[in-house]
């Protein structure tokens, strides 16, 4: 069976971060293991407190995993300091880890602040140029590449600034004020290519980019391509949307939908 590891925060309300990432690439057909960067109070409605482990035991976490079972892939989510960023960086670049997958989490689905600035930076500087993938939603490549980006033309130059600027292949995710749901992958080679999505009119979008992420991760990890990774993703992630499920009083986790297993396990 194929491997991944989710090195993220936890989400106490169980839809997203690394709660989101393990039944993901579950479902997705994976191992799944963890190193968490944070622990979490939070829910479909907020994050009301934060506390980060220390770097020394992110480490021992990190460690413990690839000294046993090595992950086949690596999905590095919420890291809310710039020392937390330097181990993971280390420690995978020690380990000569594959198919990186970084989501630069910067701000919660629910508007939450989520990261430092010098943890941005940190992020930027050591986990961007070792991935094989960077899954930024508009905000995000907006802070990564340093433009605004108002339409399609704006997302191709945001993704191939990032992707010049930090060396990694880059999915630049859409959002209806921008397009319906159409995900552009501009590649380090400069080639690019358009997922296109339909908007599902659903309020339920927390987790939303850990779930896409991870399915991502778990994707490679079994071998697919770049392409067919993020389209088998994208297709997960539109099926859970789909599903209509609410939870919650707020925007209700996605990642509850079990019914996805058989088709996307394999």
């Amino acid at each position: 069976m194929k491997t991944a590891l989710t090195i993220a925060g936890s989400d106490s309300s169980g839809g997203a971060g690394i709660q989101a990432d393990i039944k993901t690439m579950t479902l997705n057909g994976v191992y799944a293991m963890s190193a968490v960067t944070a622990l979490t109070a939070q829910n479909t409605m907020g994050v009301t407190a934060i506390s980060d482990v220390t770097p020394e035991f992110l480490r021992q976490q990190i460690d413990a995993v690839f000294e046993d079972i090595r992950p086949d892939a690596v999905k590095i989510g919420m890291v809310s300091s710039a020392a937390l960023v330097e181990v993971i960086a280390e420690r995978l670049i020690h380990y000569n880890a594959e198919n990186i997958i970084v989501d630069p989490v910067a701000v919660a689905t629910s508007g939450s602040s989520l990261s430092a600035p010098e943890a941005y930076e940190a992020l930027k500087k050591h986990l961007l140029p070792i991935a094989a993938l960077a899954t930024p939603n508009i905000p995000e490549a907006e802070l990564l590449s340093g433009g605004r980006i108002t339409d399609e033309s704006g997302m191709m130059s945001a993704a191939k600034t990032i992707a010049e600027k930090f060396g990694c292949n880059v999915l630049c995710k859409g959002g209806h004020s921008i397009n319906d749901a159409n995900d552009l992958l501009f590649r380090m080679n400069g080639t690019h290519h358009w997922f296109m999505g339909k908007r599902v009119d659903n309020t339920n979008t927390h987790g939303t980019g850990c779930t896409l992420s991870s399915a991502i991760a778990a994707n490679l990890a079994k071998g697919m391509s770049m392409p067919e990774a993020i389209q088998r993703a994208k297709e997960y992630i539109s099926g859970a949307l789909e599903s209509m499920l609410d939870l919650g009083h707020g925007n209700g986790p996605l990642d509850h939908i079990f019914d996805l297993k058989s088709k996307y396990a394999e």
